[in-house]
């Protein structure tokens, strides 16, 4: 999951620093510079603060939320040499405008007054803006209605925004559905079920992992065919082991 976050937020960040600029300042992503300007009228700050207002649309920032968040923060602060100081600064803004979902409208207008000549890059701030949303696998009515009235304002057309919804629909369900495709074959190979609990699964876990240990096996006198395919199957077994107390926990 956090290999998918990092691509995705990699890809964002190329869009938002691609010509990335404020009111009379300009940035050379190829050069770190120091920025003395207002973030609240910024391109990283106003993406920051439409973040915001997307991740607090549903009552509540998730964990996969908060990550993305922060990953977001670090990549966006960057470019800049004095990188800490406006990394606090962005991360402030975002607290400050979780309060309220009042100045929503306001804010997309100031990022199209920004991009008005750039829709790519306005429709990769949306995508962003979407896959925040769908991150926890619940896109909910007030996260659509946020999503909505903010690519309206930045002029996104109807068919680019419906567009945007299917692919992470169908992404985040077949990401779902290999989650637990990948949780059925766990409790398989543990020769386990769900309604078994840690303690059961510990039990049949232990036993499995000394049937398996090639350190035994050697010491028995097993073939060296044997003691590599028990090897495989040791490390299959832990792994297995590995996605239960995770979805247990």
């Amino acid at each position: 999951m956090k290999f998918i976050i990092f691509l995705i937020v990699a890809f964002a960040f190329y869009m938002l620093t691609r010509n990335y600029k404020s009111d009379g300042y300009n940035i050379n992503v190829d050069a770190k510079q120091k920025f003395n300007g207002n973030l609240e009228d910024h391109e990283a700050g106003l993406l920051i603060s439409l973040m915001a207002k997307v991740a607090k649309a549903d009552g509540h920032v998730s964990e996969l939320e908060a990550e993305l968040l922060s990953n977001t923060l670090t990549q966006l602060s960057s470019v800049f040499e004095n990188q800490t100081e406006v990394r606090q600064k962005l991360k402030e803004i975002y607290k400050r405008e979780l309060k309220s979902f009042e100045n929503t409208i306001i804010l997309a207008q100031k990022y199209m007054k920004l991009t008005k000549n750039d829709y790519p890059k306005r429709l990769a701030t949306l995508e962003y803006l979407l896959n925040l949303a769908f991150i926890d696998n619940e896109f909910t009515n007030e996260e659509r209605m946020i999503c909505e009235d903010i690519a309206n304002t930045l002029g996104i057309k109807e068919s680019d925004f419906e567009n945007i919804i299917s692919k992470f629909r169908t992404f985040y369900a077949n990401r779902y559905n290999n989650q637990v495709n990948t949780l059925q074959n766990a409790y398989e190979i543990l020769g386990a079920s769900k309604s078994d609990d840690m303690a059961t699964i510990k039990t049949k876990y232990k036993k499995l992992v000394r049937q398996n240990h090639p350190d035994l096996l050697m010491g028995k006198g097993a073939s060296q065919s044997i003691i590599e395919k028990a090897t495989a199957k040791l490390q299959e077994i832990n792994e297995a082991y590995e996605i239960i107390k995770k979805s247990k926990a």
